[in-house]
């Protein structure tokens, strides 16, 4: 998905912030779970960073991305992205997102996973972290639901997730239909634009993301339509500037992606 994550084609002011790398542990922390929150007002772009802690990333409302080396994956409020401490990864919002991260203590809180993996935010750990941002809360309550979200804190298997093709021979089609998916162009006609077969081009997307040139095309265009859904567009309209001739066929491309229908996606 393009950092914009907006209409394809649609220049937008943008914000860059840096952080800093920061190694596992190498900052002494108090806290077991700590939480923030903020509505960014322009299209944001965070460069590559690390924290010394472990973090959720997860949205109030809309859409960002998370970058880890060559894999992007797409945060929306029912689905965030547990990040383990000291590891590097960059990032991007639309505006109007309100994006929400939960730091866990380096030396409190154990690790979910040693890798990034995606977390479904259910309704009961939206709960246990909203309460947790509560001002004044009591130690005693702050202890329990820490407890409680540790327990029920989870890698799940749903995720948005796309793996970006960085050979020369791939990128000119990766960073097209990244930015707008509404490309058309076939292998066929790609492989003549680029002077190799077909099946060369099958072949390497299947090498180095696992998956063929149309499923990687479907995700890239779910990916987009996840933020344009989060920004309250018509699913016909979505359809439409991801690609697709119709809404039915976008919803079933959408579904075979996701797992969910775009209304269910929305209502979720």
């Amino acid at each position: 998905m393009s950092a914009s994550a907006a209409v394809p084609g649609q220049q937008r002011p943008r914000e860059t912030r840096t952080l800093p790398a920061v190694p596992p542990g190498a900052v002494a922390d108090s806290f077991r779970v700590a939480c923030y929150g903020e509505v960014v007002t322009r299209d944001t772009t965070w460069s590559e960073h690390s924290h010394p802690f472990h973090e959720l990333l997860w949205n109030g409302r809309g859409a960002s991305t998370a970058v880890v080396g060559a894999r992007v994956w797409t945060i929306t409020p029912t689905l965030g992205l547990w990040m383990p401490a000291g590891t590097p990864h960059s990032g991007s919002a639309i505006a109007g997102t309100w994006f929400r991260a939960s730091f866990f203590g380096f030396g409190g809180a154990p690790s979910i996973s040693d890798v990034p993996v995606a977390v479904e935010i259910t309704p009961l750990l939206r709960l246990l972290l909203e309460r947790l941002d509560e001002p004044g809360l009591a130690p005693a309550s702050r202890a329990v639901t820490e407890a409680m979200l540790l327990d029920v804190l989870a890698p799940s298997p749903r995720e948005l997730l796309l793996q970006v093709p960085v050979s020369a021979l791939l990128r000119p089609i990766a960073e097209a239909v990244r930015e707008d998916p509404r490309d058309q162009r076939t292998l066929t006609h790609w492989a003549a634009e680029l002077g190799v077969s077909p099946r060369t081009i099958s072949r390497a997307f299947n090498a180095e993301t696992g998956i063929s040139f149309a499923r990687w095309v479907a995700a890239v265009r779910a990916q987009h339509a996840v933020a344009l859904l989060t920004r309250g567009l018509p699913v016909e309209v979505v359809a439409d500037l991801v690609g697709y001739q119709s809404a039915s066929a976008f919803c079933a491309a959408f579904r075979r992606t996701t797992g969910l229908t775009p209304g269910a996606f929305r209502a979720s």
